[in-house]
């Protein structure tokens, strides 16, 4: 039978070639997918290029391109010329002959396999190496830019005396070409030895030498090259050593020699520099020797070398030499530390000035007038009050406000302002059309003064813009708000789609269409081809709704797009809105950093910059170009247009090196000081995330003294934020207040410090905010003397113990409400510290939250009142004021029999009050529970008041002053500190 399976015996089955159509239409196929792959690259593009024209920020664009295709192929062509040399060095050097061996005829079949691809396959390798490469060097556009375009610092090192530019400009670079080098020469090593060995050059187990006269000349060379480029490796090294990183003592980034490698590792790099170029010479030297036997002896020796006098020698120099006297070993180059960290991170002016930080109530009365004027104090907390706005100023559901808000000054007051941006997900009906089309921006500003309330809405911010449209101090303006922190969806505008503007009060709707300069344009139909491939949106291409005028919208918010244009700078966490010559302008610091600065340590911008308000929160992170930097400056000021999204860069601090080296990498992005509008000015301030990493040094780098440095017997720290649970800093706050030596106020940006390890407040800085003062950036630094001076998490837990305080918490709880506290606000007043606190109540039905309280604390005093007058009275015990942080009386009924109809009448009012409280409590009304409280406290002052002056007039004031257990009153310390939950943070609810 035959065997029908398939098998050897089998019927063959024929594969015949596609057919002609089929081949076509494989063809075809494959021309469209490369097509397609080619319009998707040129889509990404072209949409780039057409952005940066609508910003008129082309050259940046031109500038950055064409560094990176520079770079590519010029490292991609050498190191593919560089590979592919050597492969065809190799081929033409093989023997004539191969030897007959069972390795070589091993051999012989991959030789004849590749014999006729030998061209493609050295043309592959050396480009798909020439790729990678070229790829890896265009990363490098800014070193490459910074190196040819560095201006000098006209600052020195102390060990090599070479301006700071080489450290910043030049040894990046030269790195840079060194590990170009190593790496072309260990891949050149690699390819020559194995073309070598697949022609018969090098030999493993043949008989005879291992290695032909002509492969152990080529070899050699490139052994003698990799070497060479140690020597040089070794010499950078040196000055690599002035802005090395190690951690030691106190700090944990510190950068520059010290005494071992002063001493130790730095003859050692040179000798080991020495050793590395004369074993070059060696394996150059095989070309006429043809034997390996002495370069292989000196790289033995060189490694032996530097295993001892690189490795070794400096470990017994540091345990014999410096560790038993480490402290005058290290003097000098702690020194040189401080010296270089303080004038790196601008702090090398400032000096602490003592401070008894222990303040008395000595004469109330003018105390009490003092402290109206030491500062503007800010009982609208910009981080408590969004939910307020959003409630009371949202308007539509499609509008919201920052988490946070900004301050910013409008008339001299500290001023809280938000902007009314889009926000999609409150849109009742989402499809593509609203989304990008409808609803495409905000409307108005949102300000309210920072120190004031509502005197109609007890506890409501005060404002002076509110309404849609917006109306009040802040004149006319351009309210339409297509770009913004919190816009980041593209939208189309300007063509035949209306927008919607925002719906009236009558609930018709009022529409608009885009006139703005911003945008890139859809008329062009290779445009919208291009963003429909760009965004993965193919209803751009075929939409009725783009036409004639159409833009598109993208890259929206601020910071995104002054880190486009300015691809170079590290861009402030926090930009904040302030509106300027009848338009509303995104103000945008900006920094110019390095991480080359010799001598100073470094820090890392995304852990010193974090506090309680930006933890978590991506929209107010730092975006930085580096994140380890031991060099920053904010040298520029940026500003884009809320409306057309105009960019513009305004240079600040002039002197500034890099940023000289950028702008002549960049000529015209950045326009001059001088160029900035007075109106501008009047808005800009100190950056936070500047003066955050200026306190993160000044912990350690206030101390100028090396021993007091090397002991670290004077650190400091941040304190965690007393109004949180999560221990996190505390952030800085910006304040008009005043200095001790000061005669008014001045805007500032204000933090505390504490002794390390310990919640006593040890320091106090201040810096001089205002962009219009002559002492703009001065940074004033109170060290304190006394040691029992409450820091803020102790007066936090001071406050918190007070019984007035204890039964406010509880009453809230009561009324189901929340406890929210605000900014732990700290002003210098008279050789002490005034702490001011607003707190607020939540509602479990309410949205939002109303200032309920002020706290204060001066000293061992404390106030707790209504508003910041009163509490501020109280703390100063002015008029007989009582402050709460004396005990409640003790023991049974203390009720004085009424004395007059005064006393009585007072009395009732306050059980009424009380019953109308209780009411309101049952039903959830925070208003009326408030209001209820506001007359029960006084109709009780009332009562007290007059029952006083009975007991006076009848000679009882002594019995009454001397009434109270002593031991009572700790008990009901202790019961209000209970009651209170020690709710040092955040919330209770």
């Amino acid at each position: 039978m035959p065997d029908r399976g398939g098998g050897p015996t089998g019927p063959r089955i024929r594969v015949g070639r596609p057919s002609r159509r089929a081949r076509s239409l494989l063809m075809t196929l494959g021309v469209l997918a490369v097509l397609g792959m080619a319009f998707t690259m040129f889509a990404g593009f072209w949409t780039d290029w057409l952005w940066y024209r609508s910003v008129d920020y082309s050259s940046v664009f031109t500038t950055t391109l064409w560094t990176k295709i520079g770079l590519f192929f010029v490292f991609g062509l050498l190191m593919a010329a560089g590979v592919g040399v050597n492969v065809w060095l190799a081929h033409r050097l093989r023997p004539p002959l191969s030897a007959m061996s069972i390795e070589q005829q091993s051999l012989d079949r991959y030789r004849m396999s590749i014999a006729p691809y030998k061209k493609w396959l050295l043309l592959g390798v050396t480009a798909l190496v020439g790729l990678i490469a070229g790829a890896s060097a265009a990363t490098q556009w800014r070193t490459w830019l910074m190196w040819v375009n560095g201006v000098p610092f006209h600052q020195t090192d102390p060990q090599f005396h070479l301006d700071v530019s080489f450290y910043a400009f030049d040894l990046p670079w030269y790195r840079f070409l060194l590990g170009f080098g190593f790496a072309a020469t260990i891949l050149s090593l690699i390819a020559a030895a194995l073309t070598h060995y697949l022609y018969g050059g090098l030999r493993i187990t043949s008989p005879g030498a291992r290695a032909s006269a002509a492969a152990t000349g080529h070899l050699s060379v490139l052994l003698g090259v990799f070497v060479a480029l140690k020597a040089v490796a070794y010499w950078l090294d040196r000055y690599g050593l002035a802005v090395k990183s190690s951690d030691f003592k106190a700090t944990n980034n510190w950068t520059g020699l010290r005494y071992v490698d002063a001493n130790a590792y730095l003859p050692a790099k040179t000798i080991l520099f020495c050793i590395a170029a004369i074993c070059a010479v060696l394996f150059f030297a095989t070309l006429w020797r043809r034997t390996w036997q002495l370069p292989v002896i000196g790289f033995g020796l060189m490694v032996l070398s530097a295993i001892l006098i690189g490795g070794v020698y400096p470990a017994i120099v540091q345990k014999f030499q410096v560790q038993p006297n480490e402290q005058s070993k290290e003097a000098p180059y702690i020194e040189k530390n401080i010296e270089a960290t303080r004038k790196a991170y601008g702090i090398d002016g400032v000096s602490p000035v003592d401070y008894t930080g222990k303040g008395t109530v000595k004469d109330a009365k003018q105390q009490r007038t003092d402290a109206d004027s030491a500062a503007s104090y800010r009982v609208n907390d910009p981080n408590v009050v969004s939910p307020t706005f959003q409630q009371l100023e949202q308007e539509r559901k499609y509008y919201q406000f920052p988490k946070t808000l900004d301050v910013d000054r409008y008339k001299g007051q500290d001023t809280v302002i938000g902007l009314r941006e889009l926000n999609l997900a409150g849109v009742e009906k989402r499809n593509w059309i609203n989304d990008h089309f409808t609803y495409t921006h905000g409307f108005g500003a949102v300000s309210a003064k920072g120190t004031q309330t509502d005197p109609d809405s007890p506890g409501a911010p005060l404002f002076t813009e509110s309404g849609l449209p917006a109306g009040g101090t802040l004149g006319d303006y351009q309210q339409r708000i297509y770009y913004g922190e919190k816009t980041r969806q593209y939208s189309i505008v300007g063509g035949p789609q209306k927008e919607l503007d925002y719906e009236q009060d009558d609930g018709t709707q009022k529409t608009t269409s885009y006139r703005g300069k911003g945008g890139v344009s859809l008329s062009n139909p290779i445009n919208r081809a291009a963003y429909a491939v760009s965004l993965s949106e193919p209803q751009i291409l075929y939409s009725g709704a783009i036409g004639s005028g159409s833009k598109i919208l993208y890259n929206r918010t601020p910071k995104e797009r002054v880190e486009a244009v300015a691809p170079w700078l590290t861009i402030d966490g926090d930009a904040y809105p302030a509106v300027v010559n009848g338009k509303i302008q995104w103000v945008v610091d900006a920094y110019t950093t390095s991480n080359g600065y010799p001598y100073a340590s470094r820090t890392t911008l995304g852990d010193t910059t974090a506090d309680s308000l930006n933890e978590g929160d991506n929209q107010r992170a730092v975006v930085a170009q580096q994140n380890q930097v031991n060099y920053i400056r904010n040298s520029v000021k940026a500003t884009v247009d809320a409306y057309d999204g105009t960019v513009k860069l305004y240079t600040w601090d002039d002197k500034d090196p890099v940023l000289k080296t950028w702008k002549k990498a960049f000529p015209g992005t950045v326009e001059p000081k001088s160029a900035i509008p007075q109106q501008l000015k009047d808005h800009l301030r100190y950056p936070q995330d500047m003066f955050k990493v200026q306190r993160e040094l000044l912990s350690l780098y206030h101390v100028t003294d090396s021993d007091q440095f090397y002991n670290a017997s004077d650190a400091w720290q941040v304190p965690n934020d007393p109004t949180k649970k999560d221990n996190s800093a505390v952030p800085p706050y910006y304040l008009s207040m005043k200095m001790p030596g000061q005669t008014s106020q001045n805007f500032s940006l204000t933090t505390t410090f504490t002794p390390s390890g310990r919640p006593n407040l040890r320091a106090f800085m201040a810096v001089d905010a205002d962009a219009t003062s002559k002492d703009y950036g001065t940074i004033r630094l109170l060290r304190v003397t006394e040691d029992k001076v409450y820091g803020p998490e102790q007066v936090q837990n001071k406050l918190n113990s007070l019984s007035s305080v204890a039964n406010f918490v509880r009453d809230m709880k009561g009324a189901d409400s929340t406890v929210l506290y605000g900014n732990l606000l700290t002003v210098p007043l008279d050789k002490g510290f005034l702490y001011v606190e607003p707190i607020y109540a939540q509602g479990r039905n309410a949205e939002y939250p109303l200032l309920r309280k002020v706290a204060v604390s001066y000293g061992d005093r404390t106030g707790f009142a209504d508003n910041l007058g009163d509490a501020l009275t109280q703390a100063f015990g002015v008029d007989g004021a009582q402050p709460p942080s004396e005990p409640q009386k003790p023991g049974g009924d203390t009720t004085q029999p009424p004395a007059n109809s005064t006393v009585k009448e007072a009395l009732a009012d306050a059980e009424k009050a009380f019953e109308e409280g209780q009411a309101a409590m049952k039903k959830g009304d925070l208003h009326a529970y408030a209001d209820a409280q506001d007359k029960l406290e006084a109709a009780l002052q009332r009562a007290e008041k007059a029952q006083f002056e009975a007991d006076k007039a009848a000679g009882n004031g002594k019995n009454a002053d001397k009434a109270g257990d002593k031991s009572a009153g700790k008990d009901a310390g202790k019961g209000a500190s209970a009651a209170a939950g020690q709710d040092g943070g955040g919330s209770s609810s």
